[in-house]
This record gives C-alpha cells, structure tokens and sequence, in this order.
C-alpha cells in the first residue's frame, strides 16, 4: 500500500486489454487509477500500467494516439511502468517470434519470446513464488503469455516457470507474462504502487 502522504496517481494504458481490472486493482492498492489516451493524460501520471492485449495492435494504436515517442521518452526519464504480458512485450529492447514491423516502447533489457507457451488453447495457471511478495504463492494466469528469452545483467529475475522468466524488474521498470489482474490478488500491482510511491518520495 501506499505509505507516503501523496497518493500516487497510475494511469492505465486504455487502448486495448484489461483497462477496468487493472485500475479496480490499482485502487485496491492505494493508488489513485486513472485512463490515459493521450500524451497530456500520460504526462499527468506518476507511473503507468500497459495491460495485456494484442501487442501489435497496441503498438499500432500507440502511434495512431501519438503516444509511442512521449512513452519512450517517459520510459527513458524514469517514469516507473508495470508491463503485463503484451506489455511486457511492450517493454522488451527486443522480440523474437514477433512482426518486424512491431513498434517497441524499450527501456528493459530483455529478449521477449512472444506466444512462448502456445496460442489461446494453450494458456493455463500456475502458483508462482515471486521475489518481494510475501504470503503465500502467486496464482498466476498465463494467456498466449510471453516468457524472458535473456535478460541483461541489470535485471532482476522475480519468478519462473520452470527455467523461463516470467516476472522480472529493472530499476523503474516491472513486467510479468501473467495477468494478475484477474485473479483478485493485489501484490503484484501493491509491489508496483510501491515503486511508484518510493518515486514519489525521492521527489
């Protein structure tokens, strides 16, 4: 939770995916949630969810909104974001499996492996333990998820599946191939207010 005076304000990425229960879960974590479309809307934000989706689209609507330069340069001052599943693609420096005309934010020094579990007949749920959570383990759900190919040594591995990165974090940055979302556990998006108001307090 939020323990700084100043409720960070987390805008939620609302061109595509899971808009509503990312900022239901943002709010249950303290945060105040807010939809952004524009650059204006991004630039009124301390931190930033990209939900899941359909990362080509989303990528495709990034420049149709004029989004994708303010977001790299966002990206690239500090702003923190949380990336789930096509948004961890989203973040990646580079995708394998992917369209080469795929428009990247960048900032995390991951290779992304995209659809790397299998396609929708293939998504399937795991109980993770995850690095800086406490309690018990993460019930995690995996669709058409991506999963951490490599990662640079700046990044820290939170969780597996097995040998692949499926949760990981660099400095401002944090991104999952899962949806926590919609699971109705907040400790994901708690870690990430977290980070957001450890920003804040920094000034």
């Amino acid at each position: 939770m939020v323990s700084s005076e100043e409720t960070a304000r987390i805008g939620v990425l609302a061109l595509q995916g899971d808009v509503r229960e990312h900022a239901r879960a943002l709010a249950a974590a303290g945060a105040e949630a807010v939809e952004v479309r524009r650059p204006e809307e991004l630039a009124a934000v301390d931190g930033l969810v990209l939900p899941g989706g359909e990362s080509t689209t989303i990528g495709r609507l990034l420049r149709i909104f004029g989004l994708l330069d303010p977001l790299r340069a966002a990206v690239g001052d500090g702003l923190p974001v949380y990336g789930s599943c096509a948004g961890m693609i989203l973040l990646a420096q580079d995708v394998l499996d992917g369209r080469p005309d795929q428009p990247l934010i960048g900032g995390l020094d991951v290779v992304v492996r995209r659809n790397a579990f299998g396609r929708q007949v293939d998504s399937f749920e795991a109980d993770l333990e995850v690095e800086g959570l406490t309690g018990p383990p993460l019930h995690a759900v995996f669709i058409r998820a991506p999963w951490v190919e490599k990662a640079g040594d700046g990044v820290t591995v939170l969780a597996r599946v097995g040998e692949h990165p499926v949760a990981v974090r660099q400095g401002h940055l944090l991104a999952t191939s899962f949806h926590p979302e919609l699971t109705g556990d907040i400790r994901m998006h708690e870690l990430f207010v977290d980070l957001v108001a450890r920003r804040l307090a920094r000034g």
